[in-house]
């Protein structure tokens, strides 16, 4: 008989490890309390809700336990919760060491009674990103073991109370960023309370005041940010001291002073932010020294002389901003040829002179550069096309020479997406024409371009037509000629056309009502929404924002041409469109009543035209509309009543004899009475105007015919003839534009002398004459109204450091577009 094989250890055996799992499961399974507590804090929420089902709160989502079971973690970022966030029963979770609810939508104060006395283990805290509000609380949860506090973007108000940090030795990161936080910086953290702090984040709040000395004690900072503040000063000079600084960033501030020597202690340093302050005196020269920086922005500041050769040393840096200083010497003689890894570098706004570096060639991984506004000799050489991914260039007003060659080089920069040219071209060449148009293939990324105030003469290149990701094409300002070609309109991508200022002729072309980026929205929001390389920066509420070029406004400009014809109804089609200028042009006819369908209009400029006929009452539900202008016209009847029209200033009006209602001053009389009786008085004269009229043509048609014959058969005469005719029609344009001159020169005669009583009415627009030598004043829809200069400036070369004034930030116009960016106001950051 074969023996049975013995089951009896083996069941043993079993029994045991279900024995000892209950055991460790019990062991870890939550308290009752715990589980009571965080159910309590579930119910607090109003959406959404937490799937917390099971018995065991320790299996549930975002919570860790102990072996006691007692909740250690409770990590919810993101998850979309409402409510408040400190009932009660969370100050029951004492054994809480990470509480991370980042980042929903979670409201409450910080400084409820018990709340943070209770939490006496805590070592992260994490709740930004919330609407988290009131003052923080007179100290931090568990003082000995807290490491990490993130309290950022919420509402919180208030100073930090002196003992907030007090024995807060743990302590190693501490952010309080974007809220509204006042009072002075607490530099002294380190000297009193937490000697380990490695990162400190003040940014986007209001403190205000010095930075006083203390920072030099923190041994381990390797971070300090303290951008968009009020805070002035002197940069401390014991921040130096913090040899293990990695990033110092203190953007948009009040500081003033140098930057001093010892930065060169500073060699861990890679990230230094500056910019937008009110710095002054030199760039370091030991600034070399600082060989692992990899950014560097002091743009918008008052620094001076020249850049120190040692700045070649900094090998590491992949984006160098010195723009918008007073910056000078001759930068050719600079060797960039170390930067091996630059990607961006704009040294745009100072007073640089000399050439193009050609060290410059040798960045391979440049991919923005910006040289405009310097005393700058340039010439563009094949070398350029060796930067491969260069996708911004900016030298406007600068000298260049050779449009033809420089346009058709650059053609060849195939990632090319910004080209700003404004001011370059000096000698009165012509624009590119580039008649070969078979093999065409330049520019086929470009997104932007501007050639501006360049005295380019010739017609609208037919080269332009193959730019299918153009968007922003700026041409103002030139000796242009020729009509608007229609297959401006087909440019799929377009939506700022840039083309006043020149002497463009002929009719408004009907194809360029139908530009898709100015038609459809569902056109306009398939185009890519790319951040540039480099900032166009924009004012909103004082706040400085990056461009895209997506928040430029939709503009059709060809204002002071000589364009005829009537405007076409087609126009209504532009339904996207923010600012419309045709004015200073010689348009007849009436204003189409398909201007009304333009309802996201703010500028319109029919001025100085010669339209006739009433205003569409239509006009009125244009409700964005922030500037309106048809002075100097043949317009009649009255301004429609009742509307905003009647809101913009009298100027805005006025050259129309026949027009009449508020704002003008002349009221419109009613058709009654003795208006009536003079009415039928005026119907009998016209039946005898019109007889006299009639006779008048016949004699016309008479003569007209006898001299046409005897032209026909003498040579001789003809000749003489038609010679004739073109010196009266020269002689009778030059008189058009002079009366045009001197009946803008009465307004603005006027105007000042109603600015001295009504300081909402400025004239401070240029627009140069048609024969591109000469600059004359031209009342416009911006001094008119004072709401909405318009989009293109004339590009004066103004000193940008002129107008030194005690602001605090830079204003831009979002609506004048100068060199492909915003222009500025000629306000710099002083230390008023």
């Amino acid at each position: 008989m074969v023996p049975q094989p013995d089951h009896q250890p083996i069941f043993y055996g079993f029994l045991f490890i279900l024995f000892f799992s209950s055991i460790i499961s019990a062991k870890y399974a939550c308290k009752l309390t715990e589980r009571s507590s965080l159910m309590s804090f579930s119910l607090s929420l109003s959406s959404p809700p937490l799937n917390w089902t099971s018995v065991d709160c320790c299996q549930w989502e975002g919570i860790t336990c102990d072996q006691d079971g007692l909740v250690t973690q409770l990590l919810l970022p993101s998850k979309g919760l409402k409510g408040g966030i400190f009932p009660s029963s969370l100050a029951n979770l004492t054994h809480l060491t990470h509480l991370n609810l980042s980042h929903n939508s979670l409201y409450g104060s910080l400084n409820q009674t018990g709340f943070f006395s209770s939490l006496n283990r805590l070592e992260i805290l994490d709740l930004s990103s919330n609407l988290l509000s009131g003052e923080l609380p007179a100290s931090l949860p568990s003082r000995n073991v807290i490491r990490m506090v993130d309290l950022s973007s919420n509402h919180l108000h208030g100073e930090i109370p002196s003992s907030f940090f007090q024995q807060a030795w743990n302590l190693t990161s501490f952010s309080v960023g974007n809220n509204t936080l006042t009072g002075s910086i607490p530099s002294s953290i380190c000297l009193h309370s937490s000697p380990s702090i490695r990162l400190l984040d003040f940014s986007f709040n209001k403190f205000s005041g010095n930075i006083f000395p203390g920072l030099g004690a923190c041994s381990k900072l390797q971070v300090f940010r303290a951008g968009y503040n009020n805070i002035s000063g002197l940069l401390p000079d014991d921040i130096y001291n913090a040899s293990t600084l990695e990033e110092i960033t203190l953007p948009r501030n009040s500081l003033y002073g140098a930057i001093g020597e010892r930065i060169a202690n500073l060699t861990n340093l890679t990230i230094l932010d500056l910019q937008s302050n009110g710095l002054s005196g030199l760039l370091p020269a030991s600034i070399g020294k600082l060989s692992k920086l990899k950014l560097m922005f002091l743009q918008f500041n008052n620094l001076q002389g020249s850049l120190p050769p040692s700045l070649m040393n900094c090998t590491n840096l992949v984006e160098l901003n010195l723009g918008l200083n007073l910056f000078e010497g001759n930068i050719s003689t600079l060797d960039f040829s170390k930067l091996v890894k630059l990607t961006e570098i704009d040294l745009g706004h100072n007073n640089f002179t000399g050439f193009w570096p050609v060290s410059l060639y040798s960045c391979k991984s440049l991919k923005a550069i910006r040289l405009s506004k310097n005393n700058l000799e340039v010439q563009i050489q094949p070398e350029i096309l060796s930067l491969q991914f260069l996708s911004f260039l900016s030298i406007s007003y600068t000298r260049l020479t050779n449009a033809t060659g420089a346009i058709k080089i650059l053609m060849g920069c195939k990632s090319l997406k910004v080209l700003l040219l404004s001011s370059t071209f000096y000698l009165g060449e012509e624009i590119p024409a580039l008649d070969n148009m078979d093999d065409f293939d330049g520019f086929q990324n470009l997104q932007m371009l501007d050639l501006s105030n360049c005295k380019l003469s010739g017609q609208i290149p037919a080269w332009l037509s193959n730019l299918k990701k153009l968007e922003v094409l700026i041409l103002n300002f030139n000796r242009i000629t020729g009509p608007i070609p229609s297959w401006l309109g087909t440019l799929p991508r377009l939506f700022v056309v840039g083309l006043g200022s020149n002497q463009i002729s002929g009719e408004f072309p009907k194809e360029l009502c139908r530009l898709p980026m100015l038609v459809s929205e569902k056109t306009a929001v398939q185009v890519d929404d790319d951040v540039l390389e480099l900032p166009i920066y924009t004012s909103t509420n004082g706040t400085l924002l990056q461009y895209k070029l997506s928040y430029f406004p939709r503009v059709l400009d060809i204002r002071n041409n000589s364009i005829s014809g009537s405007i076409p109804i087609e126009i209504g089609q532009l339904q996207l469109l923010q600012m419309l200028y045709l004015n200073m042009n010689n348009f007849s006819g009436t204003i189409p009543e398909q201007i009304s369908n333009l309802k996201n209009l703010e500028g319109l400029d029919l001025s100085m035209n010669h339209l006739s006929g009433n205003i569409p009452s239509s006009l009125a539900s244009l409700s964005f509309l922030k500037s309106f202008n048809v002075s100097y016209n043949d317009l009649q009847g009255s301004i429609p009543t009742g509307t905003q029209l009647q809101s913009f200033n009298a100027s805005a009006f006025e050259g129309n004899s026949k027009l009449c209602g508020a704002p003008l001053p002349n009221e419109c009389h009613p058709r009654n009475g003795p208006d009536a009786h003079k009415n039928n008085q005026d119907a009998d004269n016209g039946h005898q105007i019109l007889w006299f009229e009639l006779s008048v043509v016949l004699g016309f048609i008479v003569g007209f015919l006898g001299v046409c014959c005897s032209l026909l058969f003498n040579n001789t005469w003809r000749y003489r003839y038609f010679q004739f005719l073109d010196n009266v029609q020269h002689k009778l344009y030059l008189m058009q534009r002079k009366l045009r001159r001197v009946r803008v020169d009465r307004q603005l005669q006027d105007q000042v002398q109603v600015s001295n009583q009504r300081p909402e009415v400025n004239s401070s627009n240029r627009y140069r004459d048609t024969d591109g030598e000469n600059w004359s004043e031209f009342a416009t829809l911006a001094s008119h109204n004072a709401a909405n200069p318009p989009p293109f400036h004339d590009p004066t070369k103004e000193d940008p450091y002129v107008s030194l004034g005690a602001e605090e930030e830079i204003f831009f116009d979002t609506s004048n577009i100068e060199e492909g960016e915003i222009q500025t106001q000629d306000v710099r950051f002083t230390s008023n």
